[in-house]
């Protein structure tokens, strides 16, 4: 799973839970440029995963809401489980070098 898939993957996430959050939030709560949210959410766009939709607020300005299409749940799915599957390798080859670790000390107290 590339970078780009993982932030594909929250923005997917977010979306699915607050439709109506704006580009400028998604940027801050993901940690990335507005720039690189605009691209990506038009990449999404642009791959059906989502689509955007308008409606009026009180204030009487246009505000987006982004939708996911079955199409984008089964990306997230799907990227998902990639993410899922590369944090458990993660996890087991950490798990593998904290207990080397511990090993390797616990020889070390044996010495002392």
């Amino acid at each position: 799973m590339t970078p780009t898939d993982q932030v594909q993957l929250h923005i997917l996430k977010i979306v699915e839970e607050q439709p109506e959050i704006s580009q400028r939030q998604l940027a801050e709560r993901l940690g990335v440029s507005l720039g690189k949210i605009n691209y990506l959410l038009k990449a999404l766009l642009d791959k059906g995963h989502i689509k955007a939709g308008n409606f009026l607020r009180a204030e009487d300005k246009l505000k987006y809401a982004y939708l996911l299409t079955p199409e984008g749940m089964s990306a997230k799915l799907q990227l998902t489980r990639s993410y899922l599957a590369r944090k458990e390798l993660e996890y087991l080859a950490m798990k593998s070098e904290i207990e080397s670790m511990r090993d390797e000390l616990a020889r070390y107290d044996e010495l002392a």
